[in-house]
């Protein structure tokens, strides 16, 4: 399959995005919310084009990256570890665009700078109800032993992209009598999903808090049957018109800068034991489930789609979907100032709830 690189803002050896740009018209949030809950279009057809952050905004990303880089640079020396350990022939980092993609871009740097290990990182797509882009694994097999891949993404929230993941791996077997294995790897895991996390822990990853200035000027993966052939990868809108604004780079950077210094003392670890692992995922699995059908019945949402758990998913609805009431545990807490902050500003519903499982969660507008 002939394949033009694409890079986004990244520097080219940082990330190979297995994603095709094309054009994609703006959809208002609140028309594209109704096309989605009705039915009547998938949310991978449509884009609701991004603006550029307010300068109020970005102090907050600011101060957040601020805050939280060290102890992101920890997770992603304890994540590197851990591929290291399940991976000791060779590894190919393949992130799942988007959120993954900052995380395989420090996984990859971690990796070249801080252990000689040369690997190479592709993103791609998968999509929830329509399956990871088959097209963007043929190619990386066309190179790469399938022994080797190791998936990544920056957290679990409901374990939806886990679960799609696994359903669509099994479906590549069978079409393509290739077996991979269906292993996801992740900052945080909050749900239990996962198959390796750095952390279970509901924290700020600061690259959560802004969208395509913060991933290489990629939006999230579109489907346009108009635009992209069956052989063709899945479809990125690519904002080069934000580049003066990109802070891709630059957040990469600032987190290798902390991985430098921590790894100066300290060698690779990892956090937690095979035994912790299991115990805890069956924990969070509980915990998980517990506090979905809870939400359900307080706020008598029948569709699960409509709830999203954790800071990042919340931070994802507030900036991208049409969002109804914001769940906080607690107002004084640093890592939700953003989302209170998005949620004012859209006059939203703000529940106080001391108890909650994870810091934030965030519940859809049903229509």
């Amino acid at each position: 399959m002939k394949c033009d690189y694409f890079s986004g803002s990244y520097r080219a050896g940082d990330v190979r995005f297995l994603l095709k740009p094309i054009q994609v018209d703006n959809t208002p949030v609140s028309i594209k919310e109704t096309l989605i809950q009705s039915g009547q279009k998938h949310y991978s057809e449509m884009l609701t084009h991004e603006k550029l952050p307010t300068e109020e905004y970005l102090s907050l990303y600011k101060q957040a990256l601020t805050d939280n880089q060290a102890l992101m640079a920890r997770h992603v020396i304890a994540l590197a570890g851990k591929i290291l350990a399940t991976r000791p022939h060779s590894i190919t980092l393949v992130s799942l665009a988007r959120a993954g993609t900052p995380v395989g871009v420090l996984l990859k740097r971690v990796f070249e700078q801080q252990t000689g290990v040369d690997v190479e990182h592709y993103s791609i797509s998968i999509i929830r109800d329509i399956g990871i882009d088959t097209n963007a694994l043929l190619h990386i097999l066309e190179q790469h032993d399938p022994e080797s891949l190791v998936f990544v993404d920056g957290w679990t929230g409901k374990g939806v992209i886990a679960k799609q993941l696994e359903v669509s791996l099994a479906e590549f077997a069978e079409h393509h009598r290739i077996k991979i294995r269906p292993e996801l790897y992740v900052l945080a895991d909050l749900c239990g999903s996962a198959y390796i996390s750095a952390s279970w822990e509901d924290y700020l990853i600061p690259s959560s808090i802004l969208n395509s200035t913060v991933s290489g000027l990629v939006s999230r993966s579109v489907i346009d049957k108009n635009q992209l052939s069956e052989n063709d990868f899945h479809g990125c809108f690519y904002y080069k018109d934000y580049q003066d604004a990109d802070l891709s780079s630059k957040f990469v950077d600032s987190i290798m800068i902390k991985v430098k210094d921590i790894m100066a003392s300290e060698p690779l670890f990892i956090e937690h034991s095979e035994s912790d692992e299991a115990l805890h995922k069956q924990k969070l699995r509980q915990t998980s489930n517990y506090y979905l059908a809870w939400i359900r019945e307080c706020y008598n949402i029948v569709n699960p789609n409509l709830i999203k758990p954790g800071i990042g998913e919340s931070t994802r609805v507030l900036l991208r979907r049409e969002a109804d009431i914001l769940l906080i545990r607690e107002r004084s807490d640093d890592a939700v100032r953003h989302l209170i902050y998005l949620a004012e500003h859209k006059k939203l519903e703000i529940h106080y709830y001391p108890n909650l499982p994870y810091r934030a969660t965030a519940l859809i507008k049903e229509h």
